[in-house]
């Protein structure tokens, strides 16, 4: 890559969530932005966050991915700083990126945490970012963005090492009648048809499915948000489990790169407790997190970008 194309610093643009309890009402707030979500929805969605303690394991868990990212570019001899900005909440993407910008940051990578595409997981991060620079006006840096990453190897190595452990949770003659459920977060179908979300989520399950050495697989949708008259991309999680004729299922929310409150109350305690009820024992894999493929991956991607 030429002096031309690297870049002065990565920015890992995430969702962001809550810290503490006081925070939950105007995180929502912040992420809804006039959007027409039904008042019970963010009611229940607020009873979400007070099941698991009044806050969001999200950032937390994205400045883990960051510093490890910092500790592998390290090791690739890859210098270029890392910062992390959020999109609903602190430390939002304006602020970060008018800090990168005070610290003379030209050109920035752009590394939205998020491996599959639609208006809603890239394009409103974008939009985000163009706002905060416009705002910034000559001082603004140039962002610039990877090309998509959801069929990497090291990613889909990520997730079927994460599959393993939760197959690895079943008894022997449990494994070969598991069925295999891929999650991801359901979107309005008008939003999915306008963009690859859908055929970039098929591709990374086959992969992962073919990486396991299994054949037969699913992908359901959830944590849907919006109005019950939109079509949304379905099926949905729940309705999936409750119509399973298999008595065990691995579920892996494959659409998410953490352990934030939609997989750990919508899967883990939702979806948990419809299975119970209908005699299903379902394990949930974890995510990738800062799984060291997937820190690799990131990386891989980055250092190129760096200067040496």
């Amino acid at each position: 890559m030429s002096t031309k194309e690297t870049c002065d610093a990565v920015l890992i643009m995430g969702f962001g969530g809550p810290t503490r309890a006081d925070q939950v009402r105007p995180f929502l707030d912040a992420m809804v932005r006039g959007r027409p979500i039904p008042r019970e929805r963010y009611e229940e969605v607020v009873h979400h966050y007070e099941q698991l303690g009044g806050r969001s394991p999200y950032n937390d868990l994205t400045m883990r991915q960051a510093e490890a990212l910092r500790e592998e570019l390290a090791k690739k001899g890859a210098r270029i700083p890392v910062a992390v900005g959020m999109r609903n909440w602190e430390p939002y993407l304006a602020d970060s990126i008018r800090a990168l910008a005070g610290s003379g940051a030209r050109r920035v990578l752009g590394f939205i945490m998020a491996a599959h595409r639609s208006e809603a997981s890239f394009e409103r991060y974008q939009a985000t970012v163009s706002d905060a620079c416009d705002a910034l006006g000559e001082a603004a840096p140039e962002f610039v963005y990877p090309p998509p990453w959801h069929d990497h190897p090291l990613f889909i190595a990520a997730v079927a090492s994460r599959t393993r452990e939760a197959y690895a949770r079943l008894d022997d003659d449990e494994r070969p009648r598991a069925q295999l459920i891929f999650t991801a977060h359901s979107i309005p179908l008008a939003m999915a048809q306008a963009g690859p979300y859908v055929e970039q989520l098929s591709d990374s399950a086959r992969m992962v499915a073919a990486e396991l050495g299994i054949g037969a697989w699913q992908i359901a949708y959830q944590s849907r948000s919006g109005s019950p008259r939109e079509a949304w991309l379905e099926p949905d999680i729940k309705q999936t489990i409750r119509s399973l004729e298999a008595k065990t299922a691995v579920v892996v929310p494959i659409g998410f790169l953490c352990d934030h409150v939609e997989v750990l109350y919508d899967l883990d305690i939702e979806a948990a407790d419809i299975a119970r009820a209908a005699g299903i024992r379902m394990e949930r894999a974890p995510t990738v997190g800062d799984h060291p493929s997937f820190i690799e991956m990131m990386a891989s991607i980055i250092a190129p970008y760096a200067r040496r």
